[in-house]
């Protein structure tokens, strides 16, 4: 598994556990300037011979260099017959089909992966729960969440989190920003994986405004330009316009939405990662009349968010259709004017063939006249 982590100190012991406890024979870390403990976090299982520790204090954005460098490691210095590329959020697990899986380790999962696959996508699922001030969150955030894309746009979000790529040992792999996909192709294609992720973006609002907060300064300090619509930036410009704690409100399911989700399915629970790790930071609550009343805003933010944006998708429709228009209008403009040089071809053409005609039966007239005028000159008999 390869980790690049900045400021994740109330979950990053708990991750590195559970997933030397699945199996993983190396965890490759690189720490990107961590100032909240995460650091010296990592100094401590790295002292014990648990992972391998590099430092890249630079705040620019350089995820996808950092984690296909980490990724070839993995192949040429380690010897990875499989490379994860993680972030400190997840949590990867065996999927489960039946009892019968319920002790399955990651380990046990890629076992079972056929000869020839190279690279598979795996189900990530966001987990949630009650909103918090600060605090860990993995006793408390115990709801894999499958709410409809449309519930997602009332509070703020577009999709659910992209799947990840997991691939087999290269030194040729590369990583995409993102860390969600890579650039392998070819081999035994797999439909069905074995491995799931349960994520925990949103396990607190201290920790969850210190992540956009980092991300969003690291964007304006590199030399790359995201999207209008990347996640990151656009909830850097809410926090900085001051609605970001309403939305994170607004994520989280009230108890009434929690129940009438559980019994549609939009939400299921999910205890493994409550059952065997414990965060470091305890959580601590957000005051009721405070959540009850800035989750009817943020919901407000989310919805009038989703409306500029389909704004900006059917100006570019129509910006497109006007296009499109424009274009056959040329053509037509265009061909309208071929016509109109036929016609007036055809129309020179006429004009001559009149005057020539005219010509010729003046001709004939005059030859006419010519011969009268002749067989009146003749004497008659």
């Amino acid at each position: 598994m390869t980790l690049m982590v900045r400021d994740e100190a109330d979950i990053i012991g708990p991750m590195i556990e559970h997933h030397l406890g699945q199996g993983f024979d190396t965890i490759i870390v690189t720490d990107n300037g961590s100032i909240d403990g995460t650091r010296e976090i990592l100094e401590t299982f790295e002292s014990a011979g648990r992972i391998e520790l590099h430092h890249d204090p630079v705040h620019r954005k350089q995820q996808s260099t950092t984690v296909t460098g980490m990724a070839r490691r993995a192949y040429t210095v380690h010897g990875a017959d499989w490379v994860v590329n993680a972030d400190a959020d997840e949590f990867w697990v065996a999927r489960r089909r039946d009892d019968s899986d319920a002790d399955r380790s990651v380990a046990d999962a890629f076992a079972t992966v056929p000869d020839g696959v190279e690279t598979f996508v795996v189900p990530v699922h966001d987990m949630i729960g009650d909103p918090a001030a600060r605090g860990s969150g993995l006793q408390r955030l115990v709801y894999r969440d499958h709410r409809p894309v449309e519930r997602l746009h009332e509070i703020g979000l577009f999709a659910h989190s992209s799947p990840d790529t997991v691939h087999v040992g290269s030194d040729a792999v590369n990583v995409v920003q993102g860390n969600h996909s890579v650039d392998l192709a070819g081999g035994v294609a797999l439909e069905d994986s074995p491995v799931e992720v349960l994520h925990f973006p949103w396990r607190s609002w201290e920790q969850y405004r210190r992540k956009v907060e980092n991300a969003g300064r690291a964007y304006e300090a590199s030399n790359l330009t995201p999207s209008p619509n990347h996640h990151g930036m656009r909830d850097y410009r809410r926090l900085l316009e001051g609605s970001l704690f309403g939305l994170y409100i607004a994520r989280h399911p009230s108890a009434a939405e929690l129940e009438a989700g559980l019994e549609r399915g939009e939400f299921v629970e999910d205890r493994r990662i409550a059952s065997s790790s414990v965060g470091p930071d305890a959580d601590e609550p957000i005051d009721a009349s405070v959540v009850d009343l800035l989750r009817p805003l943020g919901e407000a933010v989310g919805r009038a968010d989703q409306k500029n944006r389909d704004l900006i998708v059917s100006a570019s429709t129509s910006a497109h259709e006007v296009k499109v228009l424009t274009e056959k209008a040329g053509h037509l403009e265009h061909r309208v004017g071929e016509l109109e040089d036929q016609l007036q071809a055809a129309r020179r053409d006429l004009s001559e063939s009149r005057a020539e005609t005219e010509a010729m039966r003046s001709r004939r007239i005059v030859r006419a006249v010519d011969r009268i005028a002749d067989l009146r000159r003749r004497p008659t008999h």
